[in-house]
């Protein structure tokens, strides 16, 4: 049997990367007899915007030596897709990946749904075109859309699935709406296994982290690092740049960025995944958040484990009273493992 992926795993974020890494992970554990591919279906419109944005120099955050770290990441993640990776040839089109010859396409996890994304959207993610193949939703997300008078290639693409689940709240409806049976709300791939790390040599001592908070308010900031270093704790940034961060960590590798979220003393963060990778690696956290789409789905994500209370407004204080509030995990695993469980079994009778 030849399974294949099929996600946004080409754009340089450590998230999109180690999602898709997860769940090739998964597969080839769950049918390790068969081929498990991720299907090198490349969106030029996406990658070449995506690959771009790294490239911009903001003179208020970043030194010199911060961006030309920071140009390198296009590059680290490409020999991380080549080493870690399975990949198919390259594919543009529906017509390139029917002829693989596959007999699953897994279309997850991340924002593969969101159809008004304009840079990102492809119509093959919803199946359009793949006619050869039986197709299964894992995970998929729509981010922030959440309207039901959606585009007829949607409505139809949702429907040809074989079998289909859901990352946050919002998917979960509007694929109930369409196919008009209860979906399955599955876990993100990167819970589904154990993922390596890499030692990132710069960093010697307990440290705060802080993952893309957008819009945190400049002097709440400053307040927050005031109060890492009066404890005794350096500053660091997962993969982002800020000219008062000890040390420069934005040219990471995929498994060198969990390693910050694994050995960081507490997290601060405004994303998705920064989330994730906090609870999986049993971190105090907080989560300031202004993005629409993070928003949604973030706060999905938190309620379903009982963690809405880590979510704050753009106060140091409030921030610092959350990280001191201690998660109690031993609680949480359970209901991790039972999420895995059930994902897994989802997996398992979609594929069969």
């Amino acid at each position: 049997m030849k399974i294949g992926i099929l996600t946004h795993h080409y754009i340089n974020n450590f998230g999109a990367f180690l999602q898709a890494y997860a769940l090739q992970t998964a597969l080839q554990e769950m049918y390790p007899n068969d081929e498990v591919q991720i299907i090198d279906c490349i969106n030029v419109k996406h990658f070449v915007i995506n690959a771009g944005g790294w490239f911009r120099f903001y003179r208020n955050k970043e030194t010199l030596s911060d961006w030309l770290q920071k140009i390198r990441l296009p590059v680290t993640f490409a020999k991380a897709r080549k080493k870690y990776m399975a990949l198919t040839p390259t594919c543009y089109n529906a017509k390139d990946i029917e002829k693989l010859g596959l007999d699953y396409i897994v279309v997850g996890s991340d924002e593969v749904w969101n159809y008004r994304e304009t840079k990102g959207n492809a119509k093959v993610k919803f199946g359009v075109g793949l006619e050869n193949e039986k197709l299964i939703a894992y995970a998929p997300s729509v981010g922030q859309t959440h309207e039901t008078d959606v585009p007829e290639y949607v409505k139809t693409g949702i429907l040809k699935f074989k079998a289909v689940s859901a990352r946050d709240q919002l998917t979960e409806e509007l694929t109930e709406k369409i196919r008009n049976e209860k979906i399955e709300r599955v876990t993100d791939p990167t819970f589904l296994v154990h993922i390596p790390d890499e030692e990132v040599p710069v960093v010697t001592q307990p440290y705060m982290l802080f993952y893309y908070c957008d819009g945190l308010p400049e002097v709440e900031k400053q307040k927050l690092i005031d109060y890492a270093h009066k404890n005794g704790m350096a500053v660091y940034g997962a993969g982002e740049c800020d000219k008062r961060y000890t040390d420069i960590t934005v040219n990471l590798t995929p498994f060198q960025w969990v390693w910050m979220f694994r050995n960081a003393a507490c997290v601060v963060t405004g994303t998705f995944h920064g989330a994730v990778f906090s609870m999986l690696n049993h971190r105090q956290f907080a989560c300031y958040l202004t993005n629409p789409s993070r928003i949604r789905k973030v706060s999905s994500l938190l309620g379903e484990f009982g963690l809405a209370n880590r979510r704050c407004e753009g106060n140091a204080i409030q921030i610092i009273e959350t990280l001191n509030q201690k998660i109690d995990y031993d609680s949480i695993e359970v209901e991790f493992d039972k999420r895995r469980s059930e994902s897994k079994k989802f997996l398992k009778n979609a594929i069969g």
